[in-house]
């Protein structure tokens, strides 16, 4: 029997870890992510090739968030996600919240653009579109509070509590966009917080930790409303298969408990991320204080030391 229109087997043996790492292969999101490393892997080895340098944890943070979208997307996570609503928060949340913050930490957009050829003066290659891109009015729209906030929190209620889910659960497609809707919103939602890559706004730390506090709360409402709901919400999760031996309300109840516990694990990655990222800037900007000290002190000194003579010229 089919499930959503998926061609998926209704009689999933019950969830284990086991069974849901296993590979799968699910091959848009495998495409996807063997493409992201073997474009992120070029532009390092094109640096190192150079004789330029590219920090170690970047790469690392990099590929870690592309294995978490291979974890989720990749593995029979997805298989029970689209019968379990507990298994698809998991999807939700990782995907939206963890891989985002992980890819950004990797700069991808400071290696493009370190990566890629100039074309030359008055020509437009790969990286002056970027380049401009990064200028455009679009990407300031998108990337700004004003939206990116409320863009986040209705992907919550807007998604789960209207039609628009069980529609979108109906087929591949639609289950596809969803999940690439969510890695996009997370993505322009902590760009600008993340603030390691160049983009059109660059908020001071404390106004980055304020954006990064304004949505999570709506999270843990959300997590919340679906833990306290007396009946099922979501009509494609109403019935999960026997062979589970699950009831969908306490699914949703777990669902619920991963959205409303999660939202604490990005805010503290996040958090230490930006507390790291001001004491290194603090430290860069006293660095530039004391060199600049000691140069007019230099001056003051060499001055001093020019009047000193003109005085001895004087006297002569």
């Amino acid at each position: 029997m089919d499930h959503g229109g998926h061609g998926m087997t209704m009689d999933l043996p019950p969830f284990t870890v086991a069974r849901g790492l296993a590979f799968t292969g699910e091959p848009f999101f495998l495409v996807g992510c063997l493409l992201a490393l073997a474009l992120y892997g070029w532009g390092v080895v094109r640096l190192r090739r150079r004789g330029d340098a590219w920090p170690v944890g970047r790469t690392i943070g990099f590929v870690a968030g592309v294995l978490t979208v291979a974890l989720v997307m990749c593995t029979g996570l997805n298989e029970y996600g689209m019968v379990l609503f507990s298994v698809h928060m998991v999807q939700h949340m990782v995907i939206s919240m963890l891989s985002p913050i992980l890819l950004l930490l990797g700069a991808p957009v400071t290696l493009t653009l370190r990566a890629l050829p100039s074309a030359g003066r008055g020509r437009k290659g790969p990286r002056e579109l970027l380049v401009a891109l990064l200028h455009s009015r679009y990407l300031r729209v998108i990337t700004h509070p004003a939206f990116t906030i409320p863009l986040f929190i209705a992907s919550l209620y807007a998604l789960y509590f209207t039609p628009l889910f069980d529609f979108l659960m109906g087929s591949l497609a639609g289950h596809i966009a969803m999940m690439v809707h969510f890695l996009a919103v997370g993505l322009v939602f902590f760009w600008p917080i993340m603030g390691v890559d160049p983009g059109p706004h660059r908020p001071g730390f404390v106004m980055r930790i304020l954006e990064l506090f304004a949505g999570m709360p709506f999270h843990a409402f959300f997590g919340i409303a679906l833990m306290m709901a007396s009946e099922p919400m979501i009509e494609t999760y109403s019935d999960p298969p026997a062979s589970l031996g699950v009831s969908a309300l306490s699914d949703q109840s777990a669902a619920g408990g991963i959205a409303w516990a999660f939202s604490e694990i990005p805010s503290v990655i996040v958090l230490v991320a930006l507390v790291f990222q001001w004491y290194v800037s603090e430290q860069r900007h006293a660095r530039r204080r004391d060199r600049r000290a000691d140069r007019d002190g230099d001056q003051e000194l060499a001055a001093y030391n020019a009047y000193l003579a003109s005085l001895r010229t004087r006297e002569q």
